[in-house]
């Protein structure tokens, strides 16, 4: 890991392409053309959008399972489709300038989050990050849904293998009172947040709807501390994320997270409300 992480707006939604992805895409593509099959023609016949069909022999789309399956046999490639396949080496559902953050993330040694929009991604149960991906504009298909959602349960699963690491948890009220993907999904995921907060090195707070101002209302934040103790922050918009590491910015973000905490519910009145919201178990 280098010493310093450049801090920079990265746009777009789609991961970046991987040598691997892109020599999957031309081994599809120069059997569709062995077949003397379009693109156009191609797509129907393994039940894709010629546009799916397009990103994954440009290799910038993860192709699923079923994709490679379907390929194999329509184009009669020898094995060679599935053979491809197992060398691809770029996780699917991870946004370009989403990257440079989950590597560090994946070897934290700290990591606090603050969310004001919806449960933090290490949080969410699979329901509730399902609910998410299907109702996102614009739209996206079965298998990059799928792919997605793979994505996201990679992730959760830093929780149960890194217990050493620190975890921090800030999240405003309204958006656990929220019912994404209706009461019982809700239910599910504020369970789901209860459990993990028996863990010993996890700490969840709540803002309270009641607080008139507190220091986050910049908008979400994350810190994350690396083993050799270097700090880092990402703050996230709309399709674009910003990597921080200058000492200062980043400091910054950390007085305002060490004053929301002050300002949060206690760990054990967060726990208490969280029970209220889900109710009779």
């Amino acid at each position: 890991m280098t010493d310093e992480v450049p801090g920079e707006v990265q746009g777009g939604s789609e991961p970046e392409a991987s040598d691997s992805l892109k020599a999957f895409g031309e081994v599809v593509k120069t059997f569709r053309k062995r077949a003397g099959l379009t693109q156009e023609a191609f797509a129907p016949l393994v039940g894709y959008s010629v546009p799916t069909v397009a990103s994954i022999e440009q290799g910038r789309r993860l192709p699923s399972v079923d994709f490679v399956e379907k390929s194999e046999v329509v184009l009669d490639a020898f094995g060679v489709i599935r053979a491809a396949a197992k060398h691809l080496a770029r996780k699917p559902g991870l946004a370009s300038w989403f990257r440079q953050w989950a590597k560090l993330e994946a070897q934290a040694a700290a990591l606090y989050t603050y969310e004001n929009r919806l449960v933090p991604g290490l949080l969410q149960t699979p329901a509730y990050a399902r609910t998410l991906f299907e109702k996102q504009i614009p739209t996206m298909g079965d298998a990059e849904i799928e792919a997605q959602l793979d994505a996201r349960v990679e992730r959760m699963k830093l929780l149960t293998e890194r217990p050493h690491t620190i975890y921090s948890f800030i999240i405003e009220e309204h958006v656990l009172r929220r019912q994404t993907g209706g009461p019982q999904v809700m239910r599910e995921q504020i369970a789901h947040i209860l459990d993990i907060c028996s863990r010993r090195n996890i700490d969840f707070q709540i803002m309270p709807q009641s607080r008139e101002h507190h220091s986050g209302l910049d908008g979400p934040m994350r810190l994350l501390e690396t083993p050799e103790n270097k700090w880092y922050a990402y703050c996230e918009g709309q399709e674009s994320g910003l990597l921080l590491s200058d000492p200062k910015v980043v400091s910054i973000l950390q007085k305002r997270y060490a004053r929301m905490r002050a300002q949060a519910l206690s760990f054990e009145k967060s726990v208490s409300l969280l029970r209220e919201m889900r109710g009779a178990p």
